[in-house]
């Protein structure tokens, strides 16, 4: 059986790290964290936010929810309090599916 590189996962991601992640301004991840209440990064002494996986979950929900949904920011916040346990379920499917996708374009150039 090939080695297989385990997938580290951080326990802590930076602004910086956050907001590349999701190609948006920090102001932005900041707006959303006034926004909505699920968003809650820790913060270091400096003040400086320290998301968790949990943190990235809620955000990738969120940006789910408004930029591709179409929600406004009041319907995100209303559905979020009415399903939230769909939603990351939605989201956790979601992720499954384009982890599915990235494995199978690896192998289709692999095979050409």
């Amino acid at each position: 059986m090939p080695y297989k590189e385990r997938e580290i996962n951080k326990l802590y991601y930076t602004m910086g790290e956050v907001t590349e992640m999701f190609g948006v301004n920090a102001s932005q991840i900041r707006f959303y964290e006034r926004e909505f209440d699920i968003l809650q990064p820790k913060k270091n002494k400096k003040g400086n936010r320290l998301f968790t996986q949990e943190d990235i979950a809620n955000l990738k929900i969120i940006f789910n929810l408004v930029k591709d949904k179409g929600y406004t920011l009041q319907g995100a916040r209303e559905y979020l309090k009415a399903n939230k346990s769909e939603a990351k379920e939605n989201q956790r499917v979601v992720d499954s599916l384009e982890r599915l996708k990235t494995f199978l374009l690896e192998v289709r150039d692999s095979l050409g």
